[in-house]
């Protein structure tokens, strides 16, 4: 089959460009505009923060409001509990920083203290797994340093949503339905928010009070401390860290619940965690390729990966190759085994352990590993080898039998290789709370052309039981700990858990121009780069490089409990055709075919001068852009 033919799948072209003719066929408009675009993962968060914009706020303004949107009306997904990572362009300065709403392990949080628990890994639910909750300090810490607006400006929607009604989306009653027996059962406060009147039916009107009452309380916080409007905010900060939210939080988790590990604990989170924490700015990590510099966060999230792709694929001349042909798959494909390897040998907290990120983005580490790469797929584990950074790793492949094995605090243990992908960064719920993907998704382009990107997550509705009268949960990111002493991700006190959360921000030509990012969990910086590299090489705009037909790989073990892998897996989307796909077979990837339209919810933005564009994600039919 030709490239042309290839190109046609969906009965529409995905090549664009000035060279195409007629504009190809997208599932929805890309979105121009030159005062403001918006794009996020529901059309009730796009239309939040295009509300801000037109209001007079900034992207900071602006992106602050859609967080606490989403929360929300995605609270399968994220919540006022969970964490975010935020990566943004600032025009006043002219530069790019990271801003890390990622919490950190508890004081009392160790591998000697699971170990006395008889736990050699940490449980995907419950009160265990959860860190300091970072999400509100980050985006207090945002809206204060580069914001124009007051707090109650930018909640304002949301107290709305959860006062008023939003729309119950069919993946937040399934996931309710799949964890109602463990709320009647375990979770009585749960149960309490979310089966109130049975089960919600999908497509009804549901609030969350006890929310929008938590929402209004940290804005009177904030409007009852004096002095100026930056003050104002941190007292709504230190309202929840130091506060009503603290203590509730404190008080709460002192009691056994129920967990993935099919037994009851406790918390080691305290007020005093809470209390000693802030969120945290630091300089993005970079890697150029072509025309673009691409911009992630350090070691403490996959992010790097992104640039270890990129840095790998150099080495091919991808412009040339059809990109939803066989040879485009299976080269992303086995450079990503590649990055993902070297993730989980060498990327932690970089303030506990010392990262070689350095060497793992440099052009000769990058060649050496390249030359690993052959026409067929790998079904090994191959992380690289640096001179004083070499130690174990928390997974090997038994190349006599196929099998995974995932060293926990003491003995290896052996992990089912069989798992159900997920689609659309959508959680993958168990009876008992434990979540395979996850995560919401925003970017923000403002007149002025300050660019916001953020991933929000944790604190899921199913994570752990919901706190008494606050209608929000706790997150379990601690689950992505290793209780293996010595590794980089290893758990330790006040660490941050090596997570998979990831956001992107681009220059071109030396100029700041978009943003992008996906829910997803290890997939996210899968579904991001097959997206980044069509737009870069193939000449397709936002939106039909996010319609494209989607692939990703498990090869790796999951950083999600119960940390299983399938080795040499390729997940494709059925548009794909059968050529590719069974070309694909042929090369040894173990294909697993799935619907048409499941993977990857990626949303992005754009500017080149004042020509500003946004666009979003068909899959799942929530994803929306907006601008003007």
């Amino acid at each position: 089959m030709s490239a042309s033919q290839n190109l046609a799948l969906g009965n529409f072209r995905l090549s664009y460009g000035p060279d195409s003719g007629e504009t190809a066929f997208t599932t929805r408009p890309e979105i121009v505009g030159a005062f403001g675009v918006v794009a996020s993962t529901h059309w009730l968060g796009t239309a939040a923060g295009m509300r801000i914009l037109e209001k007079g706020g900034n992207a900071f303004d602006a992106a602050v409001a859609i967080g606490f949107a989403l929360q929300v009306v995605e609270p399968h997904l994220n919540g006022f509990g969970g964490e975010v990572p935020i990566i943004f362009h600032d025009v006043h300065s002219g530069r790019a920083q990271v801003l890390c709403g990622q919490g950190v392990a508890p004081a009392g949080a160790s591998i000697e203290r699971f170990a006395e628990l008889d736990l050699d890994i940490i449980p995907g639910s419950g009160f265990l797994p959860a860190c300091v909750p970072g999400s509100f300090g980050a985006w207090m810490t945002l809206l204060r340093d580069y914001g124009t607006m007051h707090l109650e400006d930018v909640l304002e929607t949301a107290i709305s949503y959860a006062r008023d009604g939003y729309v119950m989306l069919p993946r937040i009653a399934a996931a309710i339905e799949t964890v109602a027996p463990l709320f009647r059962a375990e979770w009585p406060t749960s149960a309490e928010l979310y089966l109130r009147n049975g089960v919600p039916a999908a497509g009804s009107l549901f609030t969350n009070p006890n929310l929008a009452s938590t929402y209004e309380r940290v804005v009177r916080a904030s409007q009852d401390t004096p002095g100026n409007r930056e003050q104002k905010i941190e007292g709504a900060r230190k309202a929840f860290y130091e506060g009503f939210v603290a203590e509730a939080i404190d008080k709460f988790v002192r009691t056994p619940v129920m967990d993935t590990s099919g037994r009851r604990h406790a918390g080691l989170l305290t007020g005093q965690d809470l209390s000693v924490w802030k969120a945290t700015y630091e300089d993005p990590l970079s890697l150029s390729y072509g025309a673009f510099e691409v911009l992630k966060p350090g070691p403490w999230t996959q992010g790097p990966v992104f640039l270890q792709q990129l840095a790998l694929l150099k080495g091919f001349d991808l412009s040339d190759v059809d990109p939803v042909g066989d040879q485009f798959v299976h080269l992303v494909t086995e450079c990503s085994k590649l990055a993902f390897a070297d993730r989980e040998k060498y990327y932690g907290d970089p303030n506990f352990v010392d990262v070689p990120m350095a060497k793992l983005l440099s052009d000769g580490y990058s060649d050496q590993r390249r030359s690993l790469i052959s026409e067929s797929a790998s079904l090994e584990f191959r992380p690289g080898s640096i001179p004083g950074y070499d130690h174990d790793v928390p997974y090997t492949v038994d190349q006599t039998n196929g099998r995974a094995a995932m060293l926990g605090a003491g003995e290896p243990t052996v992990g089912a290789l069989r798992q159900v992908s997920p689609g659309a960064g959508e959680p993958t719920v168990g009876r008992l709370g434990s979540v395979r993907g996850d995560t919401v998704h925003l970017d923000v382009i403002d007149r002025y052309g300050n660019i916001v990107s953020a991933t929000p997550s944790g604190g899921w509705l199913q994570s752990s039981p919901a706190i008494p009268g606050l209608g929000f949960a706790l997150g379990t990111r601690a689950q992505m700990f290793w209780l293996k002493p010595g590794l980089p991700s290893s758990l330790a006190p006040g660490k941050r858990p090596r997570t998979t959360l990831s956001v992107s921000l681009l220059y071109r030509d030396g100029k700041a121009y978009g943003s992008f990012g996906t829910p997803g969990g290890d997939q996210q910086d899968q579904w991001s780069s097959v997206f980044f590299l069509r737009h870069a090489h193939h000449r397709m705009n936002l939106q039909s490089s996010i319609d494209a037909p989607m692939f990703h790989n498990d090869h790796m073990p999951s950083s999600f409990f119960p940390r299983q892998a399938r080795p040499g897996s390729l997940t494709l989307e059925s548009r794909f055709s059968e050529v590719v796909q069974s070309n694909l077979a042929r090369r040894g990837h173990q294909i697993e075919v799935v619907d048409a339209w499941s993977l990857g919810r990626i949303s992005a933005v754009s500017r080149v001068e004042r020509m500003l564009k946004a666009a979003a994600n068909p899959r799942y039919m929530q994803g929306y852009a907006f601008g003007r």
